[in-house]
């Protein structure tokens, strides 16, 4: 049994931002917060990316506060260094500079509010808590949609979440179904070694140039209103659009990225559109994003009858029916960059609720 005072659910970037202001405002780990993660080790979702996603394939990483990324490579040039590897050990770094002691591999199984303090179950170790910044992210919950005749497949189906290698799938007809940045990655790789086929339930949008300021702000916007009315969060890709990178400028050119609508139903070997076209397919490759990974937060009724939950607060971290909750990585803390600036103003809110 452990009391603290706040308790950290999640170590990736937006539970070790927590963990420095927290660090910042004079508490100190064990007495004063515990941060609690379900990874073997430091990394967060990093640790489990693809090898061939490396620092110049991937879609940003943000220095977290206080300590810059760029500090913890070598020389190394960026095509060959693999994310897996330097953003655990940047991570792994950073939790031994502000002495943020993360408790792991410990799995949460159920949080429950004895008021005043929240009850956080992970097998046989108990945190009392006066209050909660849960930043469990996605990783841990792949959405597959259900589509007539899944069962029936008799090919590989598998998620973005199970991808290694590409080399994987070669002589074999890929469907590819997604529109988010890591389906088309993930299609320009496979496209490479065999032939593949690629759906979405929406026309993709590109673009050429990198977000501006203004951009980026409008985006945060759309997604936090959709927060604070107690709308699920939308896909990040649905605001931004997808940005055309030389890489997928060539998959364009090898006709990699001739898009069709989304299928309607799956047979043993195939899938099925509307009007009854059809295509063989040895491979389905769900790259259909993640949902919050909020199961073990049940008991505190956060969720609306819309299955989304009214947020507040400067950066709409904060559970609108209960302020000793915040939630990051939950709507614009989504992003890297989102999770720095809602680590701090959730530690600043939080601390002032409980006075």
């Amino acid at each position: 049994m452990i009391d603290t005072r706040v308790a950290v659910i999640g170590a990736g970037q937006a539970g070790l931002s927590a963990g420095y202001h927290l660090h910042r405002a004079g508490l100190t780990a064990g007495d004063g917060f515990v941060m609690l993660d379900r990874s073997p080790g430091p990394g967060g979702a990093w640790q489990f990316r693809w090898p061939s996603l490396t620092l110049s394939t991937v879609n940003g990483v943000h220095d977290l506060p206080g300590m810059a990324f760029a500090d913890t490579l070598g020389d190394e040039p960026a095509e060959s260094v693999a994310a897996a590897d330097a953003v655990p050990r940047y991570y792994r770094q950073y939790e031994e500079r502000f002495e943020l002691h993360v408790r792991r591999p410990v799995t949460v199984t159920v949080v429950c509010d004895r008021e005043p303090l929240f009850r956080v179950e992970a097998g046989e170790t108990v945190v009392m808590a006066e209050g909660l910044i849960n930043a469990t992210g996605t990783w841990e919950k792949p959405f597959v949609p259900h589509y007539d005749g899944a069962e029936r497949f008799t090919g590989r189906q598998l998620h973005t979440k199970d991808y290694r290698t590409a080399d994987e799938f070669a002589g074999k007809h890929v469907v590819v179904v997604g529109g988010g940045i890591s389906a088309v990655q993930l299609l320009d790789e496979i496209s490479q070694v065999t032939t593949t086929t690629w759906v979405t339930r929406r026309p993709p949008v590109f673009r050429d140039g990198e977000f501006d300021h203004d951009a980026g702000r409008k985006a945060v916007a759309m997604v936090e209103e959709r927060v604070r009315a107690g709308l699920p969060p939308g896909s990040v890709v649905s605001v931004t659009g997808l940005l055309l990178t030389p890489s997928l400028a060539a998959a364009h050119e090898r006709g990699a990225l001739d898009r069709k609508p989304m299928f309607s139903s799956i047979t043993e070997d195939s899938v099925v559109w509307e009007d009854g076209s059809s295509q063989h397919a040895d491979v389905i490759l769900w790259a259909t994003g993640f949902r919050s990974a909020l199961d073990h937060l049940a008991p505190l009724r956060l969720r609306g009858h819309g299955g989304g939950i009214v947020m507040d607060g400067r950066l709409t971290t904060r559970v609108a029916a209960n302020h000793r909750v915040h939630l990051l990585g939950y709507g614009p803390s989504a992003s890297t960059i989102g999770a720095n600036r809602a680590g701090r103003a959730a530690v600043t809110e939080l601390l002032e609720t409980l006075g």
